[in-house]
């Protein structure tokens, strides 16, 4: 008999960015790269669990960082990038961000081998609108947000990598679409950008 362990999948998934793809306060289950390759599985496309990197707090450089000291060797079927929260977060300024980011996404090309077309990029969710920020400027942090994004899309268009605006999700008002924490998204709302993405990672696979 062989064990899962010697089991080889058809396609790798590499997951990058900070708490929105760690899914903080969310079962494993419940993350948002978890939820894709489950369902991709289910449509019966062979994906392996993703490989994650990404920690809760991370910025640009600190994702940078991080990806250097583990220094993965293989390539990626899909990968996918969120990050830029909590450049936004800490103040830093959105031409500084852009010359980080650059830097991510021509390392998400490489790990798929140079196919632009595997990298799936996601928006800054709006953290603005949660409970966690009652008290603070949420007219400024949705422009903040905005300014991130635009660089966001601007950036993947030069390259010519795919850009998901998910931030409209996050601006939903439904208590359903947060975590206990009062701030992250919720396994529901982490299924809304699952169901953004769905159509175009799974015919990119077939």
């Amino acid at each position: 008999m062989i064990s899962d362990a010697t089991v080889k999948h058809k396609y790798t998934y590499l997951a990058i960015g900070d708490s929105y793809t760690i899914g903080e306060m969310v079962t494993e289950n419940e993350r948002f790269p978890v939820q894709l390759s489950a369902r991709l599985n289910f449509d019966s496309i062979d994906i392996t669990e993703p490989l994650i990197i990404a920690k809760t707090g991370w910025t640009t450089d600190e994702l940078l960082a991080a990806i250097k000291e583990k220094n993965v060797k293989d390539t990626f079927s899909i990968v996918t990038l969120l990050i830029g929260v909590n450049n936004q977060y800490r103040g830093r300024s959105s031409e500084g961000y852009r010359a980080e980011l650059k830097q991510l996404l021509d390392i998400a090309v490489k790990y798929t081998g140079g196919k632009k077309e595997n990298v799936f990029v996601l928006s800054i969710p709006d953290w603005g609108v949660t409970p966690f920020a009652e008290g603070k400027d949420r007219g400024k942090i949705a422009a903040e947000i905005d300014e991130y994004n635009r660089v966001k899309k601007e950036e993947c268009e030069k390259l010519g990598v795919k850009y998901y605006d998910i931030t409209g999700i996050s601006r939903i008002k439904d208590p359903d679409m947060i975590a206990t924490d009062g701030l992250h998204p919720s396994g529901e709302m982490y299924k809304m950008w699952v169901d953004k993405i769905y159509s175009d990672i799974k015919t990119t696979l077939k």
